[in-house]
């Protein structure tokens, strides 16, 4: 019997670079942004919106709406893989903060019938932004291994709840829009510079967990979670993410290998789709820990 190659597939709320997706040979499709009567698609390589243009509308008062992944889109994309011989991996948004994982499952069902010798298996990631790109990483590199598709979909279900989310956010009321936090709470933490901490939880929710007083702790605040959750940290690759705030993430990076001698760390944009949730000023640190 033939093995079938694989692909990878996912989605841009891994806020992988579209260099290392391509570099990794991925498949991934784009969310979705309607700002100001547009529909932006979240492609990774920013085609049809710049992530610093996104940002910049965000700071001057824009509001956008966003779209999960529909089934038809997955339908077509499944469809074609599978009509070239290859069969499907594909890790979704978490389902705790979009559809898009249902989706996909009923995409998956759905081809069944017309591709009875082709496979699709649907992975529930229960992780966000590069928590999520980290995951996709790590089962790129077991296929670079030359696991089989069943290996690295066991492999995905095996580690995606210790993929650790650890951020912060300097603006609150983008949480308190998307209701994640109450309006009294953003008024009085914006007045005192209380900035949250907060982290994805065993479900794929974002969940607030602590609070610090300004800018500066709360980015201490997450390399101190990875202090005591994190599995041999110095021999992991770290993903660091942010809402337009390159320094703020260079700053998390440069104490993330001061403190564990950590060699390689990644570091993106939070692209519009989750930047329009959490907004400019969002730092996000990943990695591999216990609990989560």
């Amino acid at each position: 019997m033939t093995v079938r190659d694989f692909v990878i597939m996912t989605d841009s709320c891994c806020d992988m670079t579209a260099e290392m997706a391509k570099e990794l040979e991925l498949e991934v499709l784009p969310l979705s942004l309607n700002m100001e009567d547009r529909v932006y698609h979240n492609w990774l390589d920013g085609r049809e919106i710049g992530f610093g243009e996104f940002y910049k509308r965000l700071r001057d008062g824009a509001l956008a709406t966003t779209s999960a992944i529909s089934v038809g889109t997955f339908e077509e994309t499944m469809g074609r893989l599978l009509d070239s011989g290859r069969d499907v991996l594909y890790i979704a948004f978490s389902s705790g903060l979009s559809t898009t994982y249902q989706s996909a499952v009923i995409a998956a069902e759905d081809l069944k019938e017309s591709h009875p010798d082709g496979r699709v298996l649907v992975v529930d990631s229960l992780c966000a932004s590069l928590g999520q790109g980290l995951l996709v990483y790590l089962c790129a590199m077991e296929k670079k291994k030359g696991r089989t598709l069943e290996e690295v979909h066991a492999f995905a279900e095996e580690t995606k709840g210790r993929v650790c989310h650890w951020f912060t956010v300097d603006d609150l009321n983008h949480l308190k829009r998307g209701g994640r936090i109450s309006a009294a709470t953003a008024l009085v933490g914006t007045m005192l510079s209380i900035k949250p901490v907060l982290h994805v939880d065993d479900a794929g929710h974002l969940i607030s967990v602590g609070k610090a007083r300004g800018r500066k702790a709360s980015l201490l605040a997450l390399v101190d979670h990875m202090e005591k959750t994190a599995e041999n940290p110095g021999d992991q690759t770290i993903f660091i993410s942010h809402g337009d705030c390159l320094e703020d993430a260079e700053f998390v990076a440069d104490e993330v290998r001061r403190r564990f001698g950590v060699k390689t760390v990644h570091i993106n944009y939070v692209g519009p789709v989750i930047g329009n949730h959490s907004g400019p000023g969002t730092l996000a640190l990943f990695f591999l820990g216990s609990p989560r």
